[in-house]
């Protein structure tokens, strides 16, 4: 399902896989993904959606196919990653489409990005993910015993046990996603969670913005994206009946929301 990769260096000998969207003059959206996860976790929305828009999408530092440098990482390199990419295909502007650490990429790019965003859509996400210890503990832990031990608890944050059921193949393919993501790199964006408070920086952003949330999501529940509702002018927030990885668990929903908010950042940006 995944489209033509093109491996983009985005500082000196770090290079990212990137799904290089066609060209045409429907507007791009840039995927941006969880921690532990693939450009794969938005299959189900790209297949939706990719007749309405161009999709961009790639792999975080660390994760999927893309290099996986020593961390501790940041979210200043992060956020520069997406520009980065975006200054290589020489794309101007695009609606930002990030879920949990993908979406504490886009909080930044909407504050430090400009013109370059015509909107944010940030799902399952939160401006800060306390408490820090958490995520060093995480890190140390990666380090010390493999992703395998994480597979079973990460599953159960990021969707319902009635998916988990209901779709047992996904499930699996899934769980080879999380435990194949390489332990420098699952590290590295845990410090990234444990580092960052962008709640300081909504005010920030002028753009459009799309919040969804997940009713069952034990990580970033309503009361997170509410957070970012208040700190951001004119941001709306939808709640979708899934867990963590709503683009995954509820896609239907999900691109349908997307779809309306491309559509209509498009008309504002051009009116």
């Amino acid at each position: 399902m995944i489209g033509r990769i093109e491996r983009i260096e985005v500082e000196p000998g770090v290079h990212l896989a990137v799904e290089v969207p066609q060209p045409s003059s429907k507007p791009v959206v840039m995927f941006s993904n969880s921690i532990g996860a693939s450009m794969a976790m938005w299959d189900e929305v790209v297949s939706r959606i990719s007749n309405q828009v161009r999709v961009l999408r790639y792999d975080t530092r660390g994760h999927g196919q893309s290099d996986v440098p020593a961390g501790p990482y940041t979210i200043e390199q992060l956020g520069n990653d997406a520009l980065a990419i975006l200054d290589a295909l020489n794309i101007q502007r695009v609606v930002f489409c990030g879920l949990s650490l993908g979406g504490l990429m886009g909080l930044w790019i909407g504050a430090n990005g400009g013109p370059r965003v015509a909107g944010l859509v940030l799902a399952n996400t939160a401006p800060n993910f306390p408490p820090p210890s958490l995520w060093r503990e995480r890190a140390a832990t990666v380090r010390a015993n493999g992703m395998a031990p994480l597979v079973a608890p990460t599953l159960d944050r990021w969707f319902t046990k009635s998916f988990q059921q209901h779709h047992p193949e996904r499930t699996q393919e899934l769980c080879k996603m999380i435990a194949a993501t390489p332990v420098e790199g699952y590290a590295g964006c845990c410090e990234v969670l444990a580092a960052s408070d962008l709640k300081p920086r909504l005010a920030d952003i002028s753009c459009p913005a799309q919040v969804i949330c997940g009713v069952h999501d034990p990580s970033t529940p309503p009361a997170r994206g509410e957070e970012i509702v208040a700190g951001i002018a004119g941001a709306n927030m939808i709640v979708l009946d899934a867990a963590h990885i709503s683009a995954v668990e509820a896609p239907e929903a999900f691109a349908d929301v997307l779809a309306q908010f491309v559509s209509n950042a498009a008309s504002i940006t051009t009116s």
